[in-house]
């Protein structure tokens, strides 16, 4: 890496750098945090959709059981109640949620700074590829974010909060629960959604290749639904499938991706 005037950068000139790129992700954090904490109405409206019976999934399915001849009024009839436990829980996650949705807001920038910390060290065709996959990786952790908010957590919540071993037992679900499985398929599915990604860095490393993921197809579909499965804790197919096609779908996509890359070398 140089420095603007051309000359060779030390070590400290890197580290001078790397302080300062830190330093604006922390003030954007920072900024993003204070904004999100500020709009809390909206904020928790937003985190809190999925609870009530009028979330747009419930209203989707409720739509198709009455165009297939079902009664759907038992798909749109459920009712959670939360509370909290602690003095302080509602605050704290409060906090907790204005720092993940700050996180997730700034993340482009974040990822424009940090590339463009390494862009220099670079050669041409390496910004170019390397451009691309932060573009796609942002993209498609996107996509398993907002899968995840509109189908898979509603789903996964719904089961789980109207799930009851004796109808002597009812259910009353703590706000710290809630968000905490939230936070936690959200991210899981982002991950998983790189999948793409992955299988590029691995084929270009020389790991794994498009013949070795199509010979290995069928065992990929069982350790997908095996996955799908621990995501998702309910035990209607319908679920299940859900969860299962856009990862398996993603599965076919890294073949493709690699069976490109592959014949442009």
């Amino acid at each position: 890496m140089a420095s603007p005037d051309d000359k060779p950068m030390t070590f400290w000139d890197h580290l001078e750098a790397l302080r300062g790129v830190i330093f604006r992700i922390l003030a954007v954090a920072l900024a993003g945090f204070i904004v999100a904490f500020s709009l809390k109405e909206p904020l928790f409206r937003l985190i809190l959709a999925p609870s009530s019976p009028d979330f747009i999934l419930y209203r989707w399915i409720a739509a198709l059981a009455d165009m297939a001849g079902f009664d759907a009024t038992a798909l749109q009839d459920f009712n959670v109640d939360m509370f909290s436990t602690t003095l302080t829980a509602q605050f704290m996650i409060h906090m907790k949620m204005a720092f993940y949705v700050s996180l997730i807001v700034i993340l482009p920038y974040t990822l424009y700074l940090l590339f463009g910390f390494v862009k220099p060290a670079l050669h041409r065709n390496e910004r170019k590829g390397s451009t691309k996959v932060i573009v796609w990786s942002y993209i498609l952790f996107m996509t398993g974010i907002v899968i995840d908010y509109l189908i898979i957590f509603p789903l996964a919540f719904r089961f789980l909060g109207t799930y009851q071993v004796s109808e002597q037992i009812p259910n009353v679900i703590t706000l710290e629960s809630y968000t905490d499985l939230l936070i936690t398929l959200t991210l899981l599915m982002g991950v998983l959604f790189e999948l793409p990604v992955l299988a590029w860095f691995l084929n270009k490393l020389g790991i794994i290749n498009a013949g070795l993921m199509k010979k290995y197809r069928r065992h990929a579909i069982v350790i997908i639904m095996i996955i799908a499965a621990v995501i998702t804790p309910t035990t209607d197919v319908f679920t299940l499938t859900i969860v299962t096609l856009p990862i398996y779908l993603l599965y076919e996509v890294s073949i493709g991706i690699i069976s490109s890359s592959t014949s442009q070398r």
